[in-house]
């Protein structure tokens, strides 16, 4: 057929459905096409019908129905599927081409799929796509790394259909090569992660310590979100504690309390064992979501394993506050732990982030978009070489305003037998990092007493290593120097 769309689309799914009834929404004509073929025509007969969306019935007429260079979108499951798509594709394209993957895949799947799409003469783009079914339709943070020659021909498309603040900006930039794009991505759902298991903490707290009402949290959150606090995580637990069942109860009342997980937050937190970063908050997400998964187990403990009996006596509205500055804190600290996860992986891979520019693709379209995006942007413009989000001075203020209620719920939590893994882990990193010296000379001396592991001493310069034959019967030979 003649060729006549700007972009093609891969995978009529949610999010594939939803960007392409964007794009055309935004004046570009769009091709789409499913492997299940009668979602082709269900869609080009339903929600794309008189819209300028062409239905392919095959990889060819795809190819053949798009604009050069073609530019060709994969919305498909992460994984096997991308590299089988990226198969049938490569025959049909000419030199210049894109391949785009937009679906959650793993960073070093896309450093893998880059070198190999280019070694084909073609381009590819692995990029981040976060905002759920509405910021799809509406506008997502659109978050692209790959192949940097690509750039140019797709953002015009991406800027377009992108989240739009602060006077028209767009929520899309680019973010570096290879894998960069799905590494942001990643960071994000991490830190995504971390942000819903906290709002679940101080949820817990309000239920089983407050004794409070969905419609009475409903009323705190909606205040919340008109202050500090504004985000749409926040947002939506508004609503969902406004929503009834039809029997008028609280629709939240009867979830079954089993978290599930696509893979995201688990891959966040062992890229950062392998940086060597402390993403403790965001690690201790995924944890709680796996205990939330052994229900029956937990059911059988809590008739055999006791507690106390959660009360309150005091100012339930000073509380409350405390609750709400709990939260600020812990959600900083979780963005700093992020960002630190990206500074180290800058340096480890080779990329140039922009983290400015990360703050403003993060502050609208997103799961994760909050107000105080805008003062990290501001903190990074400021200082680009910013060692630790904490270390900015409106942040640093804002933590030593927020600290003491922060300390407050968690002594409470800790009393009443509430878990706050996450809670609990934002205040403990942050009482770590503050702490000039850490018992990490005790454990240094325990690794050099049992292994000769050696040690570095305070009145030595660093970089010096000793060992002490800590028994007297194991003479003067050390293991190899330790790493930090």
């Amino acid at each position: 057929m003649k060729e006549v769309s700007d972009i093609g689309v891969i995978g009529i799914a949610v999010m594939g459905e939803n960007l392409i009834l964007n794009m055309e929404s935004k004046g570009f004509h769009v091709s789409a096409f499913n492997r299940t073929v009668d979602k082709v025509e269900n869609f080009v007969n339903g929600r794309a019908k008189g819209k300028n969306i062409y239905g392919a019935k095959s990889i060819e007429d795809l190819v053949s129905s798009l604009k050069s260079p073609r530019k060709i979108m994969l919305m498909v499951k992460a994984g096997k599927p991308v590299d089988d798509f990226i198969e049938l594709l490569i025959p049909h394209l000419a030199p210049g081409d894109i391949i785009i993957d937009g679906g959650n895949s793993h960073f070093p799947d896309t450093d893998r799929r880059t070198k190999y799409v280019e070694s084909k003469g073609l381009l590819f783009i692995g990029t981040g796509v976060s905002g759920g079914e509405e910021g799809a339709l509406l506008g997502p943070s659109i978050m692209p790394g790959g192949s940097p020659a690509a750039w140019a021909a797709v953002k015009p498309i991406f800027q377009g259909i992108a989240a739009k603040v602060d006077g028209d900006v767009p929520c899309c930039d680019w973010v570096g090569e290879g894998g960069a794009g799905h590494f942001v991505k990643m960071v994000h759902n991490g830190i995504e992660y971390g942000d819903m298991q906290l709002i679940n903490e101080v949820y817990h707290i309000m239920k089983d310590v407050l004794g409070m009402s969905a419609d009475e949290m409903h009323e705190v959150f909606k205040e919340w979100n008109e202050g500090e606090l504004d985000s749409y995580l926040v947002e939506i637990t508004r609503d969902i504690l406004a929503f009834k069942d039809t029997d008028g109860v609280p629709m939240v009342d009867k979830i079954l309390d089993t978290a599930g997980q696509k893979g995201t937050g688990k891959w966040t937190g062992t890229v950062a064992l392998e940086l060597g970063i402390p993403l403790t908050l965001i690690t201790e997400s995924v944890f709680s979501r796996c205990l939330s998964a052994i229900k029956d187990q937990r059911v059988a403990a809590s008739k055999i394993l006791s507690g106390p009996t959660p009360s309150f006596s005091g100012d339930k509205k000073a509380f409350i506050k405390d609750l709400g500055d709990a939260l600020y804190a812990a959600k900083v600290i979780s963005y700093a732990q992020g960002y630190q996860m990206m500074k180290a992986a800058g340096a480890e891979y080779g990329w140039n982030l922009n983290y400015g520019s990360i703050a403003l693709m993060w502050r609208g379209g997103c799961i994760i978009r909050s107000r105080f995006l805008s003062n990290i942007k501001e903190a990074f413009d400021k200082n680009p070489d910013l060692a630790n989000l904490l270390l900015d001075s409106y942040f640093a203020e804002k933590i030593q305003a927020h600290q003491a209620g922060f300390r407050r719920v968690i002594a409470s939590a800790v009393i009443n037998g509430i878990p706050v893994p996450c809670l609990s882990a934002g205040l403990n990193y942050y009482d770590g990092y503050r702490c000039e010296r850490l018992p990490a000379n005790l454990l240094q001396a325990q690794r050099d007493y049992f292994g000769a592991h050696t040690y570095e001493r305070i009145d030595k310069p660093r970089g010096e290593f000793f060992h002490t034959n800590w028994t007297g019967r194991g003479g003067n030979t050390s293991s190899t120097t330790y790493e930090v």
